[in-house]
């Protein structure tokens, strides 16, 4: 009977969990969008040093001078190269791009509350397309950033495809959709920087070099368009959506408000002591990527000022830590047993504090390529194991606010953490910013370590 009732639940809620374990189907039509979206996201991380070059060379508006000129009374107090002046304007400008990422994502996750996730998810993904349209003429250096600005303003899929996997999904089978994404994830840095990188080797540096790759994820962003539009059915029912608009806008102010957010004060269908777990998740989820997100931004140009690495070496580099976050996420996160996600994520998070000082002090490719090692299997098992962990908590009304609430804390912690970390680059100098950066990384390690304990007590409670 028990079997019967979940299988007439899983056709009414859009296929949610099939007797035999699997996945519905459109978890893996998620699953091949966001792939694609981050083919087209990721072809410009091997690209954005020789970027920032082409623009210092060859800007028509004046705009990357000016920004410059104001920053050159600093650059000779602090003794920096002027070379690292593209660092520090990369991470200003990953900070706006994450910042309105911060501010919009929110307010999409709360409209898909009341009105459903398919319209809203290709909403954001028409935003991304506009985007790369833009990316796609930027002979100017303010055409590039307006692209970055309505790329920030649009990239909510993210945080959309986590809420309508948390639909699909019942609580055990949830770790298993969460590495979906994150295989996803892995793909896409495993594909997509080879393809920018490829393109680029194809063109002339003083020529519009980006126009290939900005034409290929302007391609990708159509594609998921259709896919979207004829394949992907509702994920969210109409009977588990939100009342009112209204209410779901006023809560979408909670979500960029700091103290909401990291109270999770939107949250009210919880107990006392779930909501204090949730909120430690949060601040561990916040403080990891603060600093992570910041070292993680100026790693390309890390290696193209240290070891001269080129468009092509870069996007080598990524497939390196692409093929092993792959590997981990396939063979290992998407097959960790319920309830024990808390020690994958220790474990990933224990690893990327001597990743990020191998980087830094590396003074060999060798050494370099065991912090990327490093680094991958931490990228593949920390964020997809908290995302876990806080999708087990509010009830389904709820799900797609508390989700929202932590992919928020993500974008505000990347919204800080690439302008912080390239300013300890550019002041600091890189080995140094690294190694600090990788000792910081020791806290939210202790804090996942005492969450642990406190996650143990409340099921030996609940027993």
């Amino acid at each position: 009977m028990e079997n019967d009732k979940d299988c007439r639940l899983s056709k009414s809620c859009n296929q949610k969990i099939e007797d035999d374990g699997s996945l519905p189907s459109s978890t893996y039509i998620i699953f091949f969008i966001l792939i694609i979206d981050l083919l087209g996201f990721t072809v410009i991380l091997p690209l954005l040093p020789a970027i920032f070059e082409y623009y210092d060379s060859n800007e028509k508006d004046h705009l990357y001078h000016w920004m410059d000129e104001k920053v050159h009374y600093f650059q000779n107090y602090f003794g920096s190269p002027a070379e690292f002046n593209k660092v520090l304007f990369a991470g200003l400008l990953g900070s706006v791009f994450s910042t309105l990422q911060f501010l919009a994502a929110p307010i999409f996750g709360s409209i898909s509350d009341v009105y459903g996730r398919k319209p809203v998810i290709i909403i954001s993904m028409v935003g991304i397309a506009v985007s790369h349209a833009i990316w796609c003429f930027a002979d100017y250096f303010y055409l590039f950033v307006i692209a970055r600005i309505v790329g920030g303003l649009s990239r909510a899929n993210i945080s959309l495809s986590t809420a309508i996997v948390t639909d699909l999904c019942s609580e055990k089978k949830r770790g298993k959709g969460m590495a979906l994404i994150g295989i996803a994830f892995a793909i896409g840095f495993i594909v997509g920087p080879m393809i920018g990188a490829v393109f680029a080797s194809r063109a002339v540096r003083s020529e519009n070099f980006y126009f290939l790759p900005a034409i290929f994820a302007l391609v990708m962003a159509a594609t998921d368009i259709v896919i979207l539009i004829f394949c992907f059915k509702e994920s969210l029912p109409k009977d588990k959506r939100a009342s009112s608009i209204g209410q779901g806008l006023a809560e979408a102010y909670q979500f960029i408000n700091p103290p909401s957010l990291f109270s999770f004060s939107p949250v009210i269908d919880i107990q006392p002591e779930e909501k204090r777990a949730l909120q430690k998740i949060g601040l561990i989820y916040f403080l990891f990527l603060f600093i992570y997100s910041g070292l993680e931004y100026s790693l390309s140009f890390l290696t193209h000022m240290r070891f001269m690495f080129t468009s092509m070496q870069q996007g080598k580099m990524y497939l390196f830590s692409g093929l092993i976050m792959i590997v981990i996420q396939g063979g290992y996160v998407r097959r960790i047993p319920a309830g024990k996600e808390i020690g994958s994520a220790a474990v990933g998070a224990f690893l990327i504090i001597p990743a990020f000082v191998l980087i830094g002090m590396s003074k060999s490719i060798e050494v370099l390529y065991l912090g990327l090692a490093l680094y991958a299997f931490a990228s593949a098992t920390v964020v997809p194991c908290l995302t876990t962990i806080a999708s087990k908590f509010g009830s389904s009304r709820q799900k797609g606010t508390v989700l929202g609430i932590f992919r928020s804390l993500g974008s505000l912690a990347r919204a800080f953490g690439p302008v912080v970390s390239a300013i300890a680059y550019w002041s600091l100098t890189p080995t140094v910013s690294y190694c600090i950066g990788g000792i910081l990384l020791i806290v939210p390690l202790i804090l996942i370590l005492s969450l642990r304990k406190e996650l143990s007590r409340q099921t030996v409670k609940e027993d």
